[in-house]
């Protein structure tokens, strides 16, 4: 007989302590001036989505050099000095999880440009397009762009977040 694991939909119902993720990956928003490097994905995980760039790290990657690597590689931009803003922790209801560094550097080289993982898409601050986002944005994102430093836990049962909790610093 095959026992099938519950999958938490609360987010006081997982020991995150003893959590870990199926994947690791990272965001790296560029800022310049009042706009932000967003991205409209192509394929992987939130296709269709508008994010930012960043994907999974490499077998023994740190989390900052995966984040320059994955803005290099999906919009042809290399990211300077980004700052370590904070970690997101997503547990979906299918089981799938993912730990997420977000990172934000206010300079870089180069210019942006299409490539088959994503469209680069300068965006006004005040215009972010959070209804064509994952849900969480809208929740974290404004903290770390008024230069707080942020941990969240998100649980999703497909696109649809059921549960979050998110402590900020200063």
């Amino acid at each position: 007989m095959t026992v099938k694991r519950r999958i938490p939909r609360r987010i006081e119902e997982i020991d995150w302590s003893d959590w870990e993720a199926v994947d690791k990956a990272t965001l790296l928003f560029v800022r310049r001036d009042d706009e932000l490097l967003l991205i409209r994905k192509r394929r992987g995980l939130g296709a269709g989505k508008i994010n930012a760039p960043g994907g999974r790290l490499d077998d023994g990657e740190k989390a900052r050099d995966g984040a320059i690597r994955e803005v290099r590689e999906e919009v042809c931009v290399t990211p300077i000095d980004p700052d370590h803003r904070g970690e997101l922790l997503f547990q979906f209801v299918d089981g799938y999880s993912i730990h997420v560094w977000v990172f934000l550097a206010t300079a870089h080289r180069g210019e942006a440009c299409p490539t088959d993982e994503a469209i680069p898409i300068w965006t006004p601050i005040e215009e972010i397009p959070y209804d064509e986002m994952w849900a969480d944005d809208r929740i974290w994102l404004p903290e770390m762009l008024a230069g707080r430093r942020f941990h969240g836990r998100f649980i999703f049962d497909g696109d649809r977040m059921i549960d979050h909790e998110l402590d900020v610093s200063d």
